[in-house]
Order: structure tokens, then sequence, then C-alpha cells
């Protein structure tokens, strides 16, 4: 009997070995554990971080419902769209220089240079 073929002669079995394992997803009882073993420090960050949360949508309801009635101009529009372009080429500029000089090696540490008209005691780092 032939085995089953799919796609350019490849058998089931073959497609089958190639796949990637893929990550178990995060389980209640995972969570469950990583939340035990957080220290005090670490849940006072959530609970601030939190707080902050709430603050900043309560604060966005406020502003956004006392603002009935307003209306924006054209050239407010022409503003928020010139600024978010501005924004968005000043982060996608600062993530190229920062890919750039990661791959180019300006991240490296320092490391002295001796001189080559030195002695050659001197070449030797202490």
């Amino acid at each position: 009997m032939k085995p089953d073929m799919s796609l350019h002669g490849s058998s089931a079995e073959t497609i089958k070995a190639l796949r990637v394992p893929t990550k178990p997803p995060a389980t209640i009882d995972s969570i469950a554990i990583s939340m035990r073993s957080m220290g005090i420090g670490a849940w006072l960050i959530v609970v601030v971080l939190i707080t902050l949360l709430v603050g900043t949508v309560f604060v966005s309801y406020l502003g956004w419902t006392s603002a009935a009635g307003t209306d924006v101009p054209a050239s407010g529009y022409i503003a928020l769209v010139i600024g978010v372009i501005c924004s968005l080429a000043v982060g996608f500029g600062l993530m190229a220089l920062v890919f750039y000089s990661s791959r180019a090696g300006y991240d490296e540490p320092a490391r002295l240079v001796p001189k080559d008209d030195a002695p050659s005691d001197e070449r030797i780092p202490r």
C-alpha cells in the first residue's frame, strides 16, 4: 500500500517531523505559581501600575465627557496628522540607529589600543 502523499510528493510523516514544537500556553496553575513566588516589591509595582491605569482611564473619561459639543477645525486635524507622522519617523529612525549600532559593533565594550611606536613592555595591559 502506497503512503499518503501530499504537496510535492512528501509523505505525511515527513511533514509531521518538520513541524516546530510550539510553546505550551500558560495555564492557570503556572500563573498562580508565578504569583506566589513574587516578593513584596513586585506586588508593590503591580499595585502602583494598576493604580496608574485606573487613574488614566478615569481622567480620560472626564476629559472625553467634558468636551461635549466642541469641534476640531481642519487645521487641528492637519496638525494631528503631521504630529503622528513626525513621531513615527523619529521612532523608526531611532530604532534603525539602535539596530545599526548593534550590528556595526559600536555597542562593544571599550578596550585599550596600544600605540604602534610604544615599546613592547608598554603594550602589555596591566
